[in-house]
């Protein structure tokens, strides 16, 4: 199957899927559309038992892209880009403390809380998960991968909560930069992987560390700052030529960010909170005008809800051949890797709310609140697909348990989120 014709079978999908949803199922995009993606892996599966042609041919459909590469460096850019300048970028910068110490300090708790934790557990002979040889590294990779909470499917169950204003930013930006963070950190710990170890010292993980993240941030705000002059110059009424400025910025920042080492993903988050911004103007009603025209925020929130569709079937495809791995005892170590994810990410939001509530004011519950609504997404699947083969059985362990949280923090979390705001 040739490039345009995977696209056009996608977006037909995600337009069948996201009409039933719609009519039929009536559920939040996110949980609908990941309903129906589970629904399309279990019954290629059964044709598969009928007819294992059917099985092998949709196997090698999603062998045709690399899904790690597609989401990572042409998909996700787009969607943070969106989701960042959908934010409120005032109450935000009013309260950049509390949401850079709950992203970097949640992302590396749960790190190494669930990555130990795994670690223990492959190593207890009840499970017979001994003889995959899972290292620490390893395990802490996993826990890497599972840390940065998914901020399409976050932001979109947010703005339906009916939350306070400053609740729901620090909940976004919370999400927006803990993916960053969370990519930093797991391809510092894979660069220790792919090294083995014995070139490793304490100053280079600093190193690369530093120049991912601070590089990153940098870029992004030189970028960001450069495209607010740019479209302070276009104005507002060429709107079509804003739409192809912030187009080819966002496919320009990770093509930068791949030569020099640096984070595309916190990158395009910073350029999208300088673009996302009010532009002082003639002494108006309202005295302000926005950067970016209305129908320049309109064709992003197209971008976002097409590409959002499209992500979940892809997860729903990427789904079958782990499926086809499964192992028994799996569904042990499944249920409580999924409790720890909770328990640590409920941990590490928990610390710094309870610091900064000492100057700061928190709604009753906001840690429960951020805890639940911590849904993992496409990225997650994406880094875990990118994991090197010498795992062996062990990257077949990861895959699945990979699966296990996202599906159960978008299908249970999310469709109790609600119940749980109120």
């Amino acid at each position: 199957m040739e490039v345009l014709e995977l696209t056009t079978f996608l977006l037909l999908l995600a337009s069948v899927f996201s009409l039933i949803n719609l009519r039929i199922l009536k559920l939040p995009t996110t949980i609908g559309l990941m309903m129906l993606a589970i629904v399309l892996s279990v019954s290629v599966l059964a044709g598969g038992l009928v007819s294992p042609e059917f099985l092998a041919t949709a196997t090698s459909l999603t062998k045709k892209f690399d899904f790690s590469v597609l989401l990572v460096d042409v998909m996700l850019p787009f969607l943070l880009f969106a989701g960042a300048i959908s934010v409120n970028v005032h109450e935000l910068l009013k309260d950049r403390l509390t949401i850079l110490l709950l992203a970097s300090f949640g992302v590396l708790f749960s790190t190494f809380a669930v990555g130990t934790g795994l670690h223990w557990l492959v190593q207890q002979s009840f499970l017979g998960l001994s003889n995959l040889n899972l290292t620490y590294v390893d395990c802490l990779l996993f826990g890497a991968l599972i840390a940065p909470t998914d901020p399409i499917a976050v932001l979109a169950m947010v703005k339906k909560m009916n939350l306070s204003s400053i609740t729901e930013t620090r909940i976004a930006g919370e999400s927006l930069f803990n993916d960053g963070i969370g990519v930093v950190v797991f391809l510092t710990l894979l660069s220790i992987k792919m090294s083995g170890g014995d070139q490793v010292t304490a100053a280079s993980v600093a190193s690369l560390f530093a120049t991912e993240v601070f590089g990153g941030v940098a870029l992004g705000a030189v970028m960001g700052y450069l495209g607010l002059q740019l479209l302070k110059y276009i104005e507002n009424e060429h709107t079509e030529l804003e739409v192809l400025v912030t187009l080819s910025m966002v496919l320009l920042l990770p093509i930068i960010s791949h030569k020099f080492h640096f984070s595309a993903v916190l990158g395009v988050v910073v350029m999208g909170l300088f673009l996302n911004q009010n532009i002082d103007t003639d002494k108006e009603e309202d005295g302000i005008q926005k950067a970016m025209g209305d129908y320049v925020y309109k064709f992003w929130h197209l971008v976002d809800e097409t590409l959002n569709a499209i992500l979940f079937i892809l997860i729903g495809l990427e789904i079958i051949p782990v499926f086809a791995e499964f192992q028994a005892n799996y569904l042990i170590i499944m249920a409580i890797v999924v409790a720890l994810v909770v328990l640590s990410r409920w941990i590490g939001v928990t610390i710094p709310i309870g610091l900064l509530s000492l100057k700061k004011t928190f709604e009753p519950r906001t840690a429960l609140i951020i805890t639940w609504g911590g849904l993992r997404g496409g990225l997650s699947i994406a880094l875990a697909l990118n994991l090197p083969d010498s795992l062996g059985d062990g990257k077949a362990l990861i895959l699945f348990l990979t699966y296990a949280v996202v599906l159960f923090t978008i299908l249970v979390q999310g469709l109790t989120l609600k119940k749980i705001v109120k």
